[in-house]
């Protein structure tokens, strides 16, 4: 079995890192970072320009249909970058809904909107801090209107529409809803990493269409976490690269007592720590690339897998990348606090760690039980 990627998509890979390079370096991640904007709409529009944000949405819903393994590779150079842009959101959760439940009419008139970027989508789920469970859910849907408080939405500021997670009878269902429509209000939520736009949105009676059958949200939800656990290890683990990488490069052109602050034990240490957790996230990440490519049916297990190695390495990489950089490392001049933001925000961004845990160790239980 070859676990490696293509020629092709390597070739992708070195486009997009060339691509973020130019057009998201660090200086156009501080504009947002400073609240001189909500999100980059230049890296927002060159994505939608070269197709990349229909990655793996099917041609005939206005994408490049080319697969899930090319959008993982988009994803790696796009979290090296910190790229300011609601592609997680918008890609990996309400593209992904809309595949997996929505009607032909639905994913016609949805997806290729977002495939053009011409819409952001946004998937409300939780509704206060701590772990979201079905039974967490208080949002009501009655004769088609939708009550309800959604916190933290991720882009939720910023996005055109929301796949709502909503108490129906005893089940959840899912539903769309136009954030510009009536019974809707939205308040910015501070985050610890501003580059990533966060909202509460209030719902009063908001009319709601109906995604995939009545009472079957949960079912959904937990395919398309999977999903997007796969995509966004990728992100986890470009970040944690650059990271690694920021200290290295730091630790041999820092010079201490006449010596490369590189040559001292403790930093050599805290340098392979880093290489090792990036190592294991990295084979992770791969076999549950291959596991999303194929939908074969241990993805639940390798999407676990990835998300809390992934995790672990990129909140490992950025803290010991300040540590490397000593004094520096915690000015705002320096990048390091830009990883270190979004590697804590990406650690709750489907969930808790702790959370991603449980679900391992349920898929391992399940496993060994059939």
């Amino acid at each position: 079995m070859n676990l490696d990627f293509s020629e092709d998509q390597k070739q992708l890979k070195d486009q997009a890192r060339r691509f973020f390079a130019d057009k998201s370096p660090p200086a156009a991640v501080r504009v947002v970072l400073e609240g001189q904007a909500r999100f980059d709409q230049a890296v927002w529009r060159g994505m939608a320009e070269l197709g990349w944000l229909g990655t793996a949405i099917p041609e005939e819903y206005g994408g490049l249909g080319i697969g899930h393994l090319e959008q993982c590779v988009i994803a790696e150079e796009l979290g090296r970058s910190l790229a300011a842009v609601p592609v997680s959101s918008s890609i990996y959760l309400a593209a992904e809904l809309l595949m997996a439940a929505g009607s032909e009419a639905q994913k016609r008139r949805y997806l290729p909107k977002l495939a053009s970027g011409e819409k952001i989508g946004t998937f409300a789920y939780a509704e206060r801090a701590g772990a979201v469970t079905p039974r967490s859910i208080e949002t009501q849907v009655t004769g088609g209107v939708l009550t309800g408080t959604k916190t933290p939405v991720p882009d939720g500021g910023i996005a055109d529409f929301a796949i709502v997670a909503a108490r129906a009878g005893d089940g959840l269902s899912l539903h769309v809803v136009d954030l510009a429509g009536p019974g809707v209000t939205r308040e910015t939520v501070t985050t610890i990493d501003p580059t990533r736009d966060h909202a509460t949105i209030r719902f009063e009676s908001a009319p709601a269409e109906p995604l995939g059958a009545a009472r079957e949200g949960d079912g959904i939800i937990g395919e398309v976490l999977n999903r997007a656990a796969v995509l966004t290890a990728f992100e986890q683990l470009g970040g944690a690269d650059r990271a690694l990488e920021m200290a290295r490069d730091y630790a041999l052109e820092r010079f201490a007592f006449g010596r490369q602050i590189g040559s001292f034990q403790a930093i050599k240490h805290m340098l392979a720590d880093m290489y090792v957790a990036g190592a294991l996230a990295r084979s992770n990440a791969y076999w549950a690339a291959w596991a999303l490519s194929t939908n074969d049916a241990e993805l639940a297990e390798a999407a676990a897998t990835a998300r809390v190695s992934a995790t672990q390495a990129f909140q490992l990489c950025a803290k010991n990348n300040i540590q490397v950089h000593g004094g520096m490392g915690f000015t705002w001049q320096f990048d390091c606090h830009l990883y270190y933001r979004r590697s804590n925000l990406l650690a709750l961004s489907l969930g808790s760690l702790s959370n991603w845990e449980d679900r391992l160790v349920d898929s391992l239980l399940n496993k060994n039980a059939a």
